[in-house]
């Protein structure tokens, strides 16, 4: 199955992690500070990675922002494990790079459906060998097997969550795709009518592929979401 990795300085929440994960076939790693933790994502490249927030030297919003500036773990789904709950705290979650966040107590099976959901999406999960090799909408190409978008002569790196979000309005292209329908598709599973979540991972997806005049993503408001996959010049839908 896929290799996942613990980071989680409360080891009763490790086990439970590891032996339900391991139920399930996976192989799991663990570390009980984000420094091991960061060590150990390099050294093991997991297909996914755990992490708690709160923990003594390098806290999870921190780490979780090493592994994305790091070339070598940039793409390796991030699901964060805290007690923090506040909707502030999960914008700072998705700010720093994170695919999804559940918070504790937590039940055992959510997690193994997020697990589920978001290896799916990964660059390693077998969904991404059922997309369409090449995807091309207007200015925008899709290479799925890298996880990229070519839009002109600019080749960019998406995360899984960007690459998929990205991969579901091209599919839509040119009609509104309410955030209810971007929760179910990309994310996989059915979770609350999360706007903040969408608005985040929205924004970070618009900071990589659009430049300051060149814009590709339009909020229809009240409505969701459209791709301009021809691309539009700032100001002209506002």
């Amino acid at each position: 199955m896929a290799r996942i990795l613990v980071i989680d300085d409360d080891q009763s929440i490790v086990e439970l992690v590891k032996v339900n994960l391991e139920m399930q076939g996976h192989q799991i790693y663990t570390a009980s500070d984000g420094i091991k933790g960061l060590a150990l994502a390099q050294q093991h490249r997991p297909d996914l990675v755990i992490l708690d927030v709160m923990m003594p030297d390098l806290d999870g919003f921190t780490v979780c922002q090493r592994l994305r500036q790091n070339q070598h773990t940039h793409s390796i789904p991030v699901i964060l494990l805290t007690a923090l709950g506040m909707t502030k705290d999960k914008i700072t979650g998705f700010d720093s790079g994170a695919d999804d966040y559940l918070v504790k107590p937590f039940e055992i099976a959510e997690l193994q459906v997020r697990v589920r959901a978001l290896l799916r999406r990964s660059s390693s999960a077998p969904k991404s060998s059922t997309l369409p090799e090449i995807l091309t909408a207007g200015e925008i190409t899709l290479i799925p097997e890298n996880l990229q978008a070519k839009i002109g002569e600019r080749v960019i790196k998406l995360t899984p969550t960007e690459f998929e979000i990205l991969h579901c309005l091209m599919q839509h292209h040119g009609q509104t795709v309410s955030t209810g329908k971007l929760l179910e598709e990309v994310w996989g599973y059915a979770p609350d009518d999360d706007v903040d979540t969408i608005r985040v991972h929205i924004r970070h997806l618009r900071t990589r592929i659009e430049t300051a005049e060149r814009k590709y993503v339009r909020t229809v408001y009240g409505g969701g979401y459209q791709l301009v996959a021809e691309g539009y010049n700032k100001g002209e839908y506002e």
